[in-house]
């Protein structure tokens, strides 16, 4: 097993095998972040999307989810957007994906016939996205999922329009 170091990314510690991978040391760093991630906050419809990347209250804006009423006023957390933009905002130092939906992070990225760790997975169709992830290898994803979920990982195929991968900076 190879040697890991400890980073310390926003609050959240993190081990990563040095050396492991041939990757860019900022998408190494997201997928060191999005693993720390994993069942430390709720998902929030709209939540991570205040000035500044990080968790936060969501809204009930245009929210459809399932659970009734809808609880991301008073939850703080991410919805998948905010989710990859603050994990981004850690890896890169600054809020490289900046405000806005999955349409909007989309537009700052370039797509990737062959992705790699810490490249960002979308579904859905060019300029009708909904949901986004970080792709950490192996047909696997850590993402903000849904309402009555916390950050957690899931294959790519668990949703059936998946549009692509794409990689910062465009």
């Amino acid at each position: 097993m190879g040697i890991k170091r400890r980073l310390l990314i926003g609050g959240i510690v993190a081990l990563a095998a040095a050396g492991s991978a041939p990757l860019d040391e900022e998408l190494s760093r997201a997928v060191a972040v999005a693993y720390a991630a994993q069942g430390s906050l709720p998902y929030s419809w709209g939540g991570g999307h205040a000035a500044r990347p990080g968790p936060s209250k969501g809204t009930c804006r245009g929210y459809s989810g399932s659970i009734k009423p809808c609880p991301a006023s008073r939850t703080r957390g991410f919805d998948c957007s905010g989710f990859t933009r603050w994990v981004y905002g850690l890896a890169f130092g600054e809020d490289v994906l900046g405000p806005g939906n999955t349409d909007d992070h989309l537009g700052r990225l370039r797509r990737v016939g062959v992705p790699q760790p810490g490249d960002l997975v979308f579904y859905g169709r060019p300029g009708r996205t909904h949901h986004v992830g970080v792709y950490v290898g192996g047909g696997k994803m850590i993402n903000a999922f849904a309402t009555g979920t916390r950050i957690r990982m899931d294959d790519v195929s668990v949703l059936d329009d998946l549009l692509g991968y794409y990689h910062y900076p465009a």
